[in-house]
């Protein structure tokens, strides 16, 4: 359907509302200008707690006898609409213009090499995007995540495939999920009305190979006026999610051993599985605009593994996530 003809109906639907006495649509909708790029900054970075030796699930809740250590990526994308179709898909150029990678351990454990998210500073790809914000050929940012993905595996290939940590699932997190609060609309056409809810699903990036999801619960909490636009305010929740949907992209292939801590956790463990996440979120949307100018998300996840060796410690591993997002120019 046209974003003309979808105008008109929202119009038709505001009209309606009016009279009825019932609640006003806002058009959701993302929109582009040829050759105007968009320029964003994204940040993601958790705090990784870990206890050897825990008991329940209550032990989470202070971090007295966890050991802590950091891990983060800052990065500026920008996207260049190179083909803009306002009635379909219009084609943006992504560009990663800077890519920042930072690691800490209070016992001083920190990686020196480079990180493979590293890799993606200056390459850039094409994808095309529908006036929903939802992506409808990603081929070649998938193509960038599986090129990221090699650089994570040491050369030196004597021991067979090592790979170090990497913030790749971070990048995928950011880029893959874009416009996913205004795409996951169940119909885009009705527009949402103030304390409208809907649903979707989101990685839980990690550096340990831990795939897993959260389901998201967004919420339209308000319009702001403002002089640059209406902006539309949705509310996020998160909860842990059952299962992960299958085409998220994967970086790796094949068979490979892992350093570090968490890769000492999948050799000798009987696996990782996370067994809570909790948090909130928000999203501004420029409805004017047609821009997402920012977002922020945080979460609590809870992640258990089997017991090691004959101590038979239990360790509990918690993560303190932040995702955020700032539109920085136009």
């Amino acid at each position: 359907m046209s974003r003309l003809l979808q105008i008109i109906m929202i119009a038709g639907l505001a009209a309606l509302a009016g009279c009825n006495g019932t609640a006003t649509q806002n058009l959701l909708t993302v929109d582009f200008e040829q050759d105007k790029a968009l320029k964003y900054k994204f940040y993601s970075g958790r705090d990784i707690y870990i206890k050897w030796d825990a008991g329940g699930e209550k032990e989470a809740t202070t971090n007295k006898g966890f050991e802590k250590s950091s891990e983060s990526v800052e990065m500026v994308m920008s996207y260049r609409p190179v083909d803009v179709n306002p009635y379909g898909l219009t084609t943006i150029r992504a560009t990663c213009e800077s890519v920042r990678v930072g690691r800490n351990a209070e016992q001083g454990r920190v990686s020196r090499g480079k990180d493979a998210v590293e890799s993606i500073r200056g390459k850039s790809f094409t994808f095309t995007v529908g006036p929903t914000g939802k992506i409808e050929d990603s081929t070649e940012l998938y193509e960038l995540i599986k090129q990221a993905g090699k650089k994570a595996f040491r050369s030196d290939s004597k021991r067979g495939r090592i790979k170090d940590p990497d913030l790749i699932d971070d990048f995928i997190a950011t880029q893959w999920f874009l416009w996913d609060s205004i795409s996951s609309l169940e119909d885009v056409t009705k527009g949402a009305h103030i304390g409208q809810s809907w649903t979707s699903r989101l990685l839980v990036p990690t550096s340990m190979v831990l795939r897993e999801a959260r389901d998201v619960t967004y919420r339209l909490e308000q319009i702001r006026e403002t002089p640059e636009g209406r902006i539309a305010v949705i509310g996020c929740s998160y909860t842990l999610s059952e299962s992960v949907p299958r085409g998220w992209p994967i970086p790796y292939t094949g068979r490979f051993q892992m350093s570090g801590t968490f890769g000492f956790f999948r050799s000798m463990l009987r696996g990782l599985k996370a067994t809570n996440l909790q948090g909130k979120g928000e999203v501004l949307f420029n409805i004017d605009a047609g821009q997402i100018e920012q977002y922020n998300h945080q979460y609590e996840v809870h992640i258990r593994a089997g017991a090691i060796g004959p101590l038979g410690l239990n360790p509990l591993i918690k993560i303190e996530q932040t995702l955020t997002l700032q539109l920085l120019e136009k």
